[in-house]
């Protein structure tokens, strides 16, 4: 894939809808290898003549090369020279989309309004590409096993893997797939800038998310306010995280809560000064077995 530098909203004499529909062409096909009519019916309540007319309107008028009909797959895959047009071109905009579970709101996020002065920390993707994130796609979505090759702190030199992949995961700081090592023999999360490129698709997978104990199994984190803060803090603090009561319930996939604790700067049991440290975990016991382990 090459890439060229990305113009701004209003570099295009488009409107805001069709600007938005081309986004959405192109994020879906060069990240999940596949677009067809039915991802621009779902995003935007269009019917199936509109999103056709879209799709050969961006190729037509903005970027002739970029999709290729697959017949096989029944819709357009990216083509050999896919340059990016209304788009960066970066993991984050695909991920954005899927992390908001609305495929408008990640579209959104990067168009450009000068009208309103806001300004977004710049994350790093963790060198995610779309050539380790197609196969695993299509895999979780086609329940398939999925030969990889993996590199972790304690073996950093690739080695072959067998998974059988059920749901790509974004923990707050970086990318994950949950699935079935068939090496291990248990459900283990794979970082996806360990992954190599070249994962071979395989013959179908006899394990999904329904057997993955921990990803069916729902811990509620309680969180509170420092209870070492004096009752101001406290009371700033549970208007700070929307507490009820002075009490913040979040239900959480097991698999997920160590992640959840991470992010939350709580997985340490050592508490840091009140001011910093500002809520506590008030379940400690029953999340601590479900706390992460790097593979």
């Amino acid at each position: 894939m090459s890439r060229s530098p990305r113009k701004s909203a209003g570099d295009w004499p488009l409107r805001w809808d069709l600007l938005l529909r081309y986004r959405l062409i192109e994020i879906i096909a060069l990240w999940e290898g596949r677009l067809t009519t039915n991802h621009l019916m779902r995003a935007f309540g269009i019917g199936r003549q509109q999103a056709s007319k879209d799709i050969n309107l961006y190729l037509k008028q903005y970027a002739p090369d970029n999709l290729v009909y697959d017949r096989s797959l029944k819709g357009y895959r990216p083509g050999p020279g896919f340059t990016p047009r209304f788009t960066l071109g970066a993991a984050d905009e695909y991920l954005q989309m899927v992390r908001t579970r609305e495929d408008l709101a990640g579209a959104f996020e990067q168009l450009t309004v000068r009208e309103l002065n806001i300004e977004m920390l710049p994350v790093p993707n963790r060198g995610l590409r779309p050539e380790v994130l197609r196969p695993l796609i299509q895999a979780c979505r086609e329940r398939l096993r999925l030969e990889i090759d993996y590199a972790s702190l304690a073996h950093p030199e690739p080695e072959p893997r067998v998974i059988h992949p059920h749901t790509v995961v974004f923990s707050g700081y970086r990318w994950h797939v949950r699935g079935w090592c068939e090496k291990n023999r248990e459900y283990r999360d794979f970082v996806l800038s360990r992954i190599s490129d070249g994962a071979r698709l395989l013959t179908p997978a006899d394990r999904d998310a329904r057997q993955d104990h921990a990803w069916q199994t729902v811990i509620t984190v309680r969180l509170a306010p420092d209870p070492r803060l004096d009752p101001a803090r406290q009371a700033l603090i549970a208007a700070d995280y929307g507490m009820d009561n002075g009490e913040l319930a979040l239900p959480t996939r097991a698999a997920l809560v160590g992640y959840l604790l991470q992010w939350l700067r709580l997985e340490q049991t050592r508490p840091r000064p009140p001011e910093a440290q500002q809520i506590v975990l008030m379940n400690r016991d029953e999340c601590r077995p479900w706390l992460i382990s790097d593979n």
